[in-house]
């Protein structure tokens, strides 16, 4: 990579000191032009959006800055000095932290011995440990980054774990922090959380980059935004001088569809109907407190909620995953019951059942992340005769085939079933698997999460595939902790608090205020409360 330095590089076009400058970045993976000639100025102290489609090169850009990636061409300066970033280390010397999408903490550690972790000034490890804590207890009191530093990583929550990767990128120097997708997985009120926080570190000076496909959060929070599509800056100005709506089209290079689509007819049959689940813990609490309800074909039932009140714990009860303490479920014409001796459904007969699950976490429960695309996209479905013969033995060119037939009607890019599931960009992975299990034409389709770090554009790609399939007589359910998701999908919304349904209503008589009030209620199906 070149370097060098002009004025440019030194200070921004109306003279603010620039923290982040880079010029003619390209940078090729292959045939993939993933960065192609990109110029990016950071003010100092301010928080910078980066936004695009998935695969647009925001993840590339960023990692060509921390180091991870040595660009083919092109020059970065520093707080306006010229510098060569070739790896992590170099990066975090220069005061620049990366908070990744997927966190870089081992779960068996303590919180202070992950921030320690490579950083020790010591060879004597309770002197460096003490030594961690008083630094770590000063720059929790003063950025409001609050966390136990005792606590075992893998009992921590996940907007303390995000937390303390802030704290462990701070406590190493950075006075530049990369947020890749930091909201995609908490609660709003842990995302609340964090504004807070960084609203502070800028004040205290820091400069924050921000990756992310939230828009509104962008308009709330940030100082000046970068579009990026297809490798290419296509837009930026600051925030105040643009909109939600503008952005959005300079991200997808058109008007973006949005709101509510109704259903154009009734619901039909009930296809699924669960009463009285219940699931406990590995300790003993209750996840899920009598939960009932019905699915109908011909419908979007939303569930709505703040992450972690039981919806995860259904989705694995209704898919087969997992059996609860008590409840029974009814799938089709076949009853599956809890009582002692009794069967539960499992993933195999669900399939048989032609109940299909996305699951909320893609990488644990969805695919493969060592496999090539084409496994990942057959994974579960490996013995139906289109991929097997009646010996065993798996059609791979089948496979392939049907693999490139899903790339190519749910536009999942780069378009190579060969390609490593691992490379391709969240919102492509999720295209992927929604593009497997809507395939087999289900009849029941559960959906956790459905567009968790999808870009806008995949957001509205996505939406269509599931009216599309409702409105082909499917009957679907959709948990998501996005409201704006709930109200422009569901033709029906159930709220969970606390491991109980404590609301329903039609979703044409939803808004956020009344959601929000239910998410506040405890005993919602014991009082009978619906709209």
């Amino acid at each position: 990579m070149q370097t060098g330095s002009n004025t440019e590089m030194v200070q921004g076009t109306n003279g603010a000191a620039l923290a982040v400058c880079m010029q003619g970045i390209h940078k090729h993976f292959g045939a993939v032009h993933a960065n192609d000639g990109v110029n990016l100025s950071v003010r100092a102290g301010s928080i910078h959006a980066l936004v695009g489609e998935n695969g647009a090169g925001k993840s590339t850009l960023m990692s060509v800055l921390y180091g991870f990636y040595t660009a083919d061409a092109g020059s970065i300066a520093i707080d306006g000095r010229a510098v060569e970033i070739r790896n992590a280390q170099q990066a975090i010397a220069l005061g620049l932290g990366m908070v990744h999408q997927h966190f870089m903490l081992v779960d068996s550690l303590s919180a202070l011995d992950n921030v320690l972790l490579g950083s020790e000034r010591s060879m004597w490890l309770p002197r460096a440990q003490g030594s961690a804590r008083s630094r770590l207890e000063a720059l929790m009191a003063s950025s409001g980054l609050r966390v136990n530093l005792d606590a075992v990583v893998a009992d921590l929550s996940v907007g303390d774990r995000q937390r303390l990767e802030i704290l462990k990128a701070i406590f190493r120097g950075a006075r530049i922090l990369i947020l890749d997708e930091p909201t995609a997985v908490l609660t709003p009120q842990e995302t609340a959380q964090l504004f807070e926080v960084l609203a502070r570190l800028r004040e205290q000076g820091s400069t924050i980059l921000l990756i992310t496909h939230k828009l509104k959060e962008v308009m709330h929070l940030c100082d000046q935004v970068t579009v990026m599509r297809a490798g290419r800056v296509v837009h930026e100005c600051a925030i105040a001088e643009t909109s939600i709506e503008r952005l959005a089209e300079a991200m997808v290079g058109r008007k973006v569809a949005s709101g509510r689509v109704a259903s154009a007819r009734e619901p039909g049959e009930a296809r699924l109907q669960a009463e009285g689940l219940q699931v406990l813990d590995a300790m003993g609490v209750a996840r899920l407190r009598g939960v009932s309800l019905c699915l109908r074909a011909g419908e979007i039932v939303g569930i709505a909620g703040v992450a972690g009140n039981g919806q995860s714990e259904l989705l694995e009860v209704l898919s087969g995953l997992r059996k609860p303490a008590a409840g029974t479920l009814r799938v089709g014409t076949q009853t599956f019951g809890s009582d002692a001796g009794a069967s539960w459904l499992t993933p195999h007969e669900a399939r048989r059942l032609r109940l299909a699950h996305v699951p909320e976490d893609r990488h644990a429960r969805a695919m493969v992340m060592g496999f090539p695309a084409w496994e990942s996209a057959v994974l579960g479905y490996e013995a139906l005769p289109a991929y097997s013969t009646r010996f065993g033995w798996m059609r791979l060119g089948a496979m392939r085939d049907a693999t490139r037939a899903m790339m190519a009607r749910f536009d999942v890019r780069p378009q190579n079933p060969e390609l490593g599931s691992a490379k391709f960009s969240g919102g492509n992975q999720q295209k992927l698997v929604l593009a497997r299990e809507i395939g087999q034409a289900p009849e029941i389709l559960l959906v956790g999460q459905p567009t968790r770090g999808v870009d806008i554009g995949a957001i509205e790609f996505i939406h269509a595939r599931l009216r599309e399939l409702r409105d082909a007589g499917c009957a679907v359910l959709v948990v998501s902790s996005e409201l704006d998701e709930i109200l422009a999908l569901a033709d029906r919304v159930l709220v969970m608090n606390d491991g109980r349904i404590t609301g329903e209503m039609p979703g044409d008589a939803c808004d956020e205020t009344r959601i929000g009030l239910l998410m506040c209620e405890t005993t919602g199906q014991e009082q009978g409360v619906s709209a």
